[in-house]
């Protein structure tokens, strides 16, 4: 299995905090958002590599960054997706389909936001993906707030924990159980990636290409518990740095 980290947005809605940083390597309560993420894989024992995928303005920044992680127990390599500005940007399954076919698709990939900040382990989540596969299985978290939970992708799942619906950021949300940036794509799901985008013509978001995918194959969703965060904003990135030192 190989660990892709998107981390190839601009953080627009960041600035003037990331103008010239990545929103990867944003400190929070001593620590980067991306090493955060990374270290939470640390224990799995089949990583066979992590790649980082960027744009070109913070390439070299996360290429210093990855060169101070590599062996620990894996390499780590970073990959440039080409573009320059947020105009320009592939979308996440872009730089998904992007990383494939540098890195290869001959194996399973996991895919996690370097935005997206959580305290639980993922020994468990990649236990039940295993056992799911070859359908992928998405991480969810409960908010418990419906007005909050309108911002993000709002999930719902059978007593299976089949994925019956799942809507991107809706008005009214029919449950408080959303969709975090944590998949788990077995090799054999990896061609629905090409599929959804010859059919839909979008790469902007992974939401959007799971909406997708539930309603042509089965889907999973394990809920998540502890501590999470979705760094979008400024106001976000202040309330994490005190949601997390609690």
């Amino acid at each position: 299995m190989k660990l892709l980290i998107l981390a190839g947005g601009y953080g627009t809605r960041l600035y003037p905090l990331v103008k010239d940083t990545p929103k990867a390597l944003l400190d929070v309560v001593g620590k980067t958002l991306i090493d955060h993420t990374f270290d939470k894989f640390l224990s799995l024992k089949d990583l066979e590599e992590v790649v980082v995928v960027t744009n070109d303005k913070f390439n070299d920044i996360l290429t210093s960054w990855a060169q101070g992680r590599n062996g620990k127990p894996f390499p780590v390599r970073v990959i440039n997706d080409g573009t320059h500005t947020p105009e320009e940007r592939l979308g996440a399954v872009g730089d998904i389909l992007f990383v494939l076919d540098k890195a290869g698709s001959n194996t399973d990939w996991a895919v996690v936001g370097s935005d997206n900040l959580f305290d639980q382990g993922v020994i468990d989540f990649f236990d039940a993906a295993r056992r799911n596969a070859p359908a992928v299985t998405i991480g969810a978290y409960d908010l418990g707030d419906i007005a909050g939970a309108s911002k993000y992708g709002v999930v719902e799942t059978n007593a299976m924990g089949k994925v019956v619906s799942l809507e991107e950021k809706p008005k009214e949300p029919r449950s408080t159980l959303i969709s975090m940036c944590l998949y788990f794509f077995p090799q054999r799901s990896l061609h629905f990636l090409k599929e959804f985008i010859k059919e839909t013509h979008k790469t902007d978001t992974t939401g959007g290409y799971i909406q997708w995918l539930y309603q042509k194959t089965a889907v999973y969703g394990f809920k998540f518990s502890g501590k999470w965060y979705d760094i979008g904003s400024i106001e976000s990135y202040q309330e994490a740095q005190q949601f997390f030192s609690c």
